[in-house]
């Protein structure tokens, strides 16, 4: 579907004012608070780092925004794209050594393995919040240290199942298990009728953390409580890798070494007939002819509801930072300005087509939303989205945590014989007490 500019303004019900500083020609904002006004240093150019599209009009999006700003403002901005994976090792090296990219995407608490290198955008992050109706609290804790910003909250990535409706039906099931218990029989049958389940235990930055993340809290477990203690070695984490062993016995063989490009590939090719994943999956289905067949049996749906007896999830999470390195500050801090707004933000959610969830909640009415049913389970994710280093404070120790695979590499070594689970959990729970003792 497409949006005009007056759609888009008024989708927001009246949240969607622009920042009003005025060389950018934008309208007053309606917001009480004051807009900050930001003015280009002389000669500014910019160069943003993001992470590789999966959705390339999400892209489009981005780069239609990006020419809007330099056209208004005359600030050259370069984006330079890499894999998921090359994203968080690039951009720490980029801020401890103080030179490269003036500004990052990146990934979950990421800015919370280097804060001090990172330039304070409280201001802005905080007149994002007045304007368009607050931040989501769960992404606003990525990107807030000591109560101030150290980078803006982008997106949630919705994560969901993805399934063939036939082959669920062929497999004797009319309706999708809501429950952990009745999702393991589902994957049986459909083992045994030669269309097998997948899910990443490979080092996948989304798809695999968020597998890991799921099977163990929806068990009941945690890595860390609310006093910071690493509380790993528990019941209710071991329940969850016994249960992952027999899921495991279901999937197509190689899901180990899975990165975050392989269940989409699994699935578009008829390999498996469930995963998890973005709704990038439907969209890579639609644009190719020789996969309609795919894309009409196609559907989604939230993850099942284990042992803890309600719905939780992590979806991937995405902040904007610029590096103190930079030497254009006020440019950089426009940039973001402008990628904010109303008129923007709708752009690039709307384009992204329910693949980026929005970060500000006046922007939960985009009509994206609602214009497929496909889209559907995927609609809250900024709202239902737990934090990796639930329940306790997010900061380096959690960031490292997820940076170094502890929880999906406990899984993995369990679930491949590696280990037994009792010895993958006590190795899991030795190696995050070595970042939250540093």
């Amino acid at each position: 579907m497409t949006l005009n500019r007056r759609d888009l303004f008024v989708t927001t019900a009246g949240l969607v004012a622009a920042a009003g500083f005025g060389k950018l020609g934008m309208s007053p904002a309606f917001a009480q608070a004051a807009a900050p006004v930001y003015t280009p240093e002389a000669g500014a150019t910019l160069r943003l780092l993001r992470w590789v599209p999966f959705v390339a009009s999400e892209e489009a999006a981005w780069l239609e925004n990006t020419k809007k700003f330099t056209e208004a403002t005359g600030v050259e901005v370069r984006i330079d794209k890499e894999s998921w994976e090359d994203i968080r090792p690039k951009a720490a090296v980029a801020a401890n050594v103080g030179s490269g990219p003036d500004m990052v995407m990146s990934w979950f608490d990421d800015p919370q393995q280097y804060p001090d290198k990172l330039v304070d955008v409280t201001e802005l992050g905080e007149y994002l919040g007045a304007t368009h109706g607050g931040w989501y609290p769960g992404l606003e804790g990525y990107a807030k240290r000591d109560g101030k910003f150290i980078a803006l909250p982008l997106c949630a990535i919705g994560n969901a199942i993805v399934y063939r409706d036939s082959h669920m039906k062929a497999a004797g099931f009319n309706e999708f298990p809501t429950d952990t218990a009745g999702f393991l029989e589902l994957c049986k049958a459909l083992q045994a009728k030669g269309t097998p389940a997948g899910f990443p235990h490979g080092k996948a930055v989304g798809d695999g953390n968020n597998y890991a993340h799921w099977l163990l809290w929806s068990h009941g477990g945690q890595m860390i409580d609310d006093k910071g203690a690493v509380v790993l070695n528990s019941p209710e984490t071991l329940a969850s890798v016994k249960y992952a062993q027999e899921l495991y016995k279901t999937f197509i063989p190689g899901t180990e070494s899975w990165q975050d490009v392989n269940n989409n590939r699994a699935f578009l090719a008829g390999q498996v007939s469930l995963t998890a994943n973005g709704v990038s999956v439907y969209y890579a289905a639609i644009k190719d002819p020789k996969m309609k067949e795919i894309a009409e049996d196609m559907r989604s749906t939230n993850l099942p509801i284990g042992p803890v007896g309600k719905s939780i999830e992590l979806h991937q999470a995405s902040t904007l930072s610029i590096f103190q390195h930079t030497k254009y500050p006020e440019a950089a801090k426009a940039y973001l300005q402008f990628m904010y707004q109303a008129d923007s933000m709708n752009r690039w959610i709307e384009g992204a087509s329910a693949y980026c969830c929005q970060p500000l909640k006046a922007f939960a009415a985009n009509p994206v939303w609602t214009s497929n049913p496909i889209h559907e389970a995927y609609a809250r994710a900024s709202e239902s989205l737990r934090p990796n280093g639930y329940a306790g404070p997010l900061g380096s120790a959690s960031a490292a945590t997820m940076a170094d695979y502890v929880l999906v590499d406990m899984y993995a070594t369990a679930v491949t014989g590696q280990m037994s689970p009792e010895d993958a959990i006590a190795q899991a729970q030795r190696r995050a007490e070595r970042y939250y003792r540093a």
